[in-house]
């Protein structure tokens, strides 16, 4: 089972952007940019790129990002209400002390990604790749996490209390770290949890 934290130093900058008026990053490509209290509020990304990128107090409310890239990027304290991913590539990333309330993410690869006691709660992610992520101390509870690839993912003291968890890779989940009471999962992943509890089912 993963134990690992991606712990990784900040991004070196090289140039910073602090107010960010009529942004439009798309088809645009940013690398080592430093965006400090930024209000990206209903900004429209279609395919924009940002490379180890830092966002410091960035506001993303209310965005939508389709095909976009964010790759080896930080976030810290940023906000992601009501914002949605739609086939966005975030591998590497880091997140400390951001807000996901009414977030949406749909497909796109999210692997190695680092979210250590995120609060996803009334979050929806369906149909995203999150392979060796780092999802310890996870709060999820009912939220919505759909057909992903959990992959090798650390998910130590999670919560996913009446999470809804069908279709999404369990095989490195240990069910005695997790807190599960209420969530709904599918006929092959109770028994890869009942497998994983030391149990056996005959008929």
């Amino acid at each position: 089972m993963a134990d690992r934290t991606h712990g990784r130093q900040t991004p070196a900058t090289e140039s910073t952007i602090r107010d960010w008026d009529d942004a439009d990053p798309s088809g645009q490509t940013y690398t080592r940019v430093l965006f400090i209290d930024s209000d990206l509020t209903e900004i429209s990304n279609a395919g924009g790129v940002f490379e180890e990128c830092v966002f410091r107090g960035v506001r993303f409310n209310a965005s939508s990002h389709t095909d976009a890239a964010f790759v080896n990027c930080t976030f810290v304290r940023c906000s992601f209400f009501d914002t949605t991913f739609t086939r966005c590539k975030l591998m590497g990333s880091r997140f400390d002390d951001c807000a996901y309330s009414l977030m949406k993410v749909t497909g796109g690869d999210w692997s190695f990604a680092s979210l250590p006691g995120a609060d996803l709660r009334g979050a929806e992610l369906s149909g995203v790749k999150l392979r060796e992520a780092d999802l310890t101390g996870l709060r999820a509870g009912k939220s919505v996490l759909r057909n992903l690839d959990l992959s090798g993912a650390s998910m130590q003291r999670a919560d996913f209390s009446g999470c809804d968890l069908r279709g999404s890779d369990l095989s490195t989940l240990d069910p005695l770290t997790v807190e599960l009471k209420g969530a709904i999962v599918d006929l092959p992943q109770a028994m890869v949890i009942t497998t994983s509890l030391g149990l056996e089912v005959r008929p």
